[in-house]
């Protein structure tokens, strides 16, 4: 469910997302990640900060028991939420700098070999905050970064398409919107807004199709 959410930028849905206690920690924080950030999407600042306080609760809970790696990717949400939380504070600057210390903390670590990937890379969210903060070049410079650690992924094509728009290369904007149409080929209909965004993008005469 916080997969599902957060990939659709549901933010509503993700920070309704109820929590549900497990064995698992670090399954029990994506969970708290997802309204976290679900949260600060929306503006909702103290729902977004207890969401971060619980993953710091699951953060020194993982320590105590010696896991390390599931700590520190827990770590990293929680840096994921305080930097989203503070854009929505309109605080710009603490909110990029949280961002660029997320990603390089998750760059200097590897994926477990028996999980998914995250469940929303931290170059792919300072992207997303870029674009944003009008900041196209640098945000079309992250949704790549995230594209070589995590091929094909909806959300970061998608940015990257549009940051390239916005940043007024036109090649890069058809390139990446032609690559994410591919991908979705098979889409049912009612065809999602980003999908529609990027046909315009590609062949602009397919629109209403």
């Amino acid at each position: 469910p916080a997969r599902y959410a957060l990939e659709r930028g549901d933010w509503t849905a993700a920070s309704r997302l109820e929590v549900r206690s497990t064995k698992y920690p670090y399954t029990d924080a994506i969970t708290w990640f997802a309204r976290g950030m679900g949260a600060a999407r929306l503006g909702e600042i103290a729902i977004a900060q207890e969401a971060a306080q619980q993953l710091a609760a699951i953060h020194q809970q993982l320590n105590d028991a010696n896991e390390s790696y599931w700590a520190l990717q827990v770590e990293i949400q929680r840096i994921d939420v305080l930097a989203w939380t503070a854009l929505a504070d309109k605080r710009s600057s603490d909110a990029v700098t949280g961002m660029r210390k997320a990603v390089d903390l998750e760059n200097g670590t590897e994926k477990s070999a028996v999980t998914p990937g995250p469940i929303a890379p931290a170059s792919e969210l300072l992207g997303e905050m870029l674009l944003r903060l009008n900041r196209p070049g640098d945000a079309l410079q992250e949704f790549q970064a995230a594209l070589l650690k995590e091929p094909n992924r909806f959300r970061s094509l998608y940015g990257a398409a549009k940051a390239s728009k916005l940043a007024g290369n036109a090649q890069s904007a058809r390139r990446y919107a032609a690559a994410l149409l591919k991908i979705c080929a098979l889409a049912g209909q009612p065809r999602r807004p980003e999908l529609t965004e990027m046909l315009a993008i590609a062949n602009p005469t397919a629109v209403g199709q």
